[in-house]
């Protein structure tokens, strides 16, 4: 039996945060292998990249999610409890509460919700000198989602939960203080949200049946019981967070109207859902996850290497999104590309891959898309602006990415 190839550091961490998007795939072309063995935090990882890897990493009947995770990303990222960390009859009937949340009606309708937001923005940077658009996206976004998913929040709050989410995803590759402000962050929305589900449960706070905070707050699991307040909370943030984590997608969209203005008319005339093409190219041309773990559930070989039981997998999702073997040019930005695309579940993994209900794939995928479009249309139809010259360098090295200077825009004008 072949040996998978072994990462000759003794142990990867610092490489890992010094890498960042690219660490998988530096690695797995210095070894010329889809996989390979590293040391993390001074423990063992099979590593792998591409569209036959996530073919078997999104096989249930061998992987679990489970402890997969490190800590420092449940602390502040994901949370302890929901969704993302449970497996088999659990994992599906958790997940099937998400999804019915996701109906094209409920979608379009915190799209919706989000352009109206977003007027209102528009007015208020008509008479400001700059606007830093990452953070003025992302306050729009928590404005927008918690509206829609019953989510009390008053003029007040917004700064301060708008910071709380931000943190939370900036947070999980870090080390020291921001570190820190993203588990203290999480622990205070964990409690705000917390209490509004008791007291939704109590008929204190009324809301409508369909939003996302009522289904939350109701939901029984197999035994027949509610959830814990602490962790329906923990997956009421599992709507309300990756909702606002959609601003990196929203900034780099920005970025590639930018510097592909040629690609401005097409979207305009969104002739053959060009529109759409765009949206899919900018997730996968521009980093946002990076990779995603789990466990082998019970000992298998594949292509001849043996996965030991217990052994986490992580998969590059970057690097299969970056995959040559896969996308001509790849790092090229094609829009048209997707005129062609498969729809295939594993070679195209921006948030995931596998199915929707069954795996692990992320539940709100559509809604990024949905928000996307919108935001295309409010850049490009609803206003105009100019892009002074500011620092728009990706570093690949900080996971999540983001350009430096956060895309500055002046002379911000309202067309009707």
């Amino acid at each position: 039996m072949p040996q998978i190839p072994r990462d000759k550091s003794l142990d990867s961490t610092l490489a890992l945060l010094s890498d960042g998007y690219s660490f998988i795939s530096k690695r797995c072309q210095r070894y010329n292998s889809d996989i390979f063995i590293t040391r993390l935090l001074l423990q063992e990882n099979i590593c792998m990249q591409g569209e036959e890897a996530a073919k078997i990493f999104y096989d249930t009947n061998r992987f679990l999610r489970k402890g997969a995770m490190p800590k420092r990303a449940q602390k502040t990222l994901l949370g302890e409890g929901g969704v993302q960390g449970l497996d088999g009859d659990q994992h599906r009937q958790r997940k099937q509460m998400l999804m019915s949340l996701m109906t094209p009606q409920r979608i379009q309708q915190l799209a919706a919700i989000t352009t109206d937001v977003w007027r209102g923005y528009i007015k208020k940077w008509e008479n400001m000198d700059k606007v830093v658009l990452f953070p003025e996206v992302r306050e729009i976004l928590s404005r927008a989602v918690c509206n829609w998913a019953g989510v009390p929040l008053t003029e007040s709050e917004v700064e301060q939960r708008t910071s709380d989410f931000g943190a939370m995803i900036d947070s999980p590759a870090t080390i020291g203080l921001q570190h820190w402000r993203g588990r203290l962050a999480r622990d205070r929305a964990e409690l705000w949200l917390g209490n509004i589900i008791e007291n939704v449960r109590k008929k204190k706070i009324e809301v409508d049946k369909e939003a996302a905070l009522y289904v939350i707050a109701f939901h029984r699991n197999l035994q027949g019981e509610l959830l814990d307040k602490r962790i329906a909370a923990v997956d009421l943030l599992n709507v309300l967070r990756p909702t606002v984590a959609i601003a990196r997608y929203i900034i780099f969209a920005a970025l590639a109207l930018h510097e592909h203005p040629e690609c401005q008319q097409q979207i305009q005339a969104d002739e053959d859902n060009y529109i759409e093409l765009f949206v899919q190219e900018v997730r996968r041309f521009y980093p946002f996850f990076p990779f995603v773990a789990a466990r082998v559930k019970q000992e298998f070989d594949w292509k001849g290497y043996r996965f030991p039981q217990g052994m986490r997998v992580i998969l590059d999702l970057y690097g299969t999104n970056h995959d040559a073997r896969l996308w001509e040019q790849p790092e090229e930005f094609k829009p048209e590309r997707f005129r062609h695309w498969d729809g295939s579940s594993f070679n195209f993994i921006p948030q995931g891959g596998g199915d929707y209900y069954q795996n692990h794939r992320c539940a709100g995928e559509w809604i990024t898309i949905a928000i996307m479009k919108e935001a295309l249309k409010l850049l490009t139809t609803n206003m105009r602006y100019d892009v002074p010259e500011q620092d728009l360098q990706i570093n690949l090295s900080t996971m999540p990415a983001i350009p430096k200077s956060q895309f500055l825009i002046s002379n911000v004008r309202q067309i009707d």
